[in-house]
């Protein structure tokens, strides 16, 4: 059985969405594509976006991984136009956004409404408030390695529908296949139902 990864940044795994980021070129797999909050050049931004649209092929799957950080070097207010210009340009392509967020949920939860496409939060391992919030605005969670070991995680696991899941190795080294047997566990549901609902996932925000 293959185990779709939403997010990843290895280019040796074909079954999943590879991040591209900035200055790469497209690769032969699948991928997304966007300007990463901390990787906001104030000083050049146009050619940034210009690398963005020009990369953007029929191998893209979304744009991303992009969104707010409390922690990034670029100003709230440049970062919030950066990331609303990446919302409507997923508009114009009909392709879901991958949202990197770190402290800025609530700001994040009022861009949704600017979105026609799909909003995935990426690497989410927060509290199950801001889970519940995030799931009444119809945004999916996509989680990661955390959700092996982190108990508080695993309880907000079992509050999301599985129809707003997604799971992801990210930056991490391990084995995807670990996440599918855990919410096999958590959800007490057959790994083929989790991979089949997953892959059915895939395809909703595929579809827009």
């Amino acid at each position: 059985m293959d185990f779709f990864d939403f997010h990843h940044h290895k280019k040796n795994i074909p079954f999943g969405i590879y991040n591209l980021s900035q200055p790469c070129l497209p690769v032969e797999i699948v991928y997304s594509i966007g300007i990463h909050p901390k990787e906001i050049e104030i000083s050049d931004i146009q050619k940034q976006f210009d690398w963005l649209e020009s990369n953007i092929t029929e191998k893209c799957w979304a744009i991303g991984e992009c969104g707010l950080d409390s922690f990034a070097e670029a100003d709230l207010k440049i970062q919030e136009e950066v990331f609303l210009k990446q919302i409507r340009i997923s508009n114009a392509i009909r392709k879901p956004v991958i949202i990197h967020c770190v402290r800025k949920f609530y700001e994040v939860i009022s861009f949704k409404k600017y979105a026609e496409q799909p909003m995935i939060i990426h690497g989410f391992n927060k509290k199950e408030s801001i889970a519940e919030d995030l799931l009444k605005n119809n945004f999916y969670l996509s989680f990661g390695k955390a959700l092996l070991y982190n108990l508080s995680l695993q309880n907000t696991l079992k509050i999301t529908p599985l129809d707003k899941i997604f799971l992801e190795t990210d930056n991490d080294d391990f084995n995807i296949e670990e996440l599918y047997v855990k919410v096999s566990e958590l959800k007490g549901i057959s790994l083929e139902s989790v991979n089949r609902q997953i892959l059915e996932n895939l395809d909703t925000i595929k579809n827009g």
